[in-house]
């Protein structure tokens, strides 16, 4: 699938640092899909627009509620048991790879407890019950800024893999 993106929103979000622009990108990517990643819609993307929705989506996630949050809200198999991690190493993002591995570990051991429907005050519960997230939380949070700054010179590097740029 084509995405364009005009010059002008590209240069605007660069102007605005990595984070910008690589929001931009995503956010592109999300519009056209129609806000929305499922099977269907990943069949229309490349294997760079997907894994940059995963990065967003872990960002998005953990971000807000940690990696419990992630798995929780049904990410854990796009996440953990998809070849996310060794792309994020191909980009080079080795630490964050390394973090994803240690998160999949934990999700296998943990994923039927952390799925399960549960009322809000059972879901602040899972908190407590598997701290050992928390580690993996603090990581992603002190590592954050880096990562995105790999992933969006990443895409800057083949932004064609990502999106078409048309001129106003």
């Amino acid at each position: 699938m084509t995405i364009q993106i005009h010059k002008s929103y590209i240069v605007e979000a660069a102007r605005n640092g990595s984070e910008a622009f690589m929001t931009r990108i995503a956010d592109r990517i999300g519009e056209v899909i129609g806000g929305e990643l499922t099977g269907e819609t990943m069949g229309q993307l490349t294997a760079d627009q997907i894994t940059l929705m995963a990065y967003q989506t872990v960002r998005r996630e953990v971000m807000e509620g940690g990696f419990i949050q992630l798995i929780h809200n049904g990410y854990g198999p796009f996440i953990f048991l998809n070849p996310f991690a060794k792309a994020m190493r191909l980009w080079g993002a080795r630490d964050f790879c390394n973090l994803i591995y240690k998160g999949r570990k934990l999700y296998e051991e943990h994923a039927e407890a952390l799925t399960r429907d549960c009322t809000d005050d059972e879901f602040m519960a899972l908190y407590e019950q598997y701290e050992e997230f928390d580690e993996l939380d603090d990581e992603f949070i002190d590592m954050e800024e880096t990562v995105t700054d790999i992933v969006a010179h990443y895409i800057d590097e083949h932004l064609s893999d990502f999106v078409t740029v048309v001129e106003k």
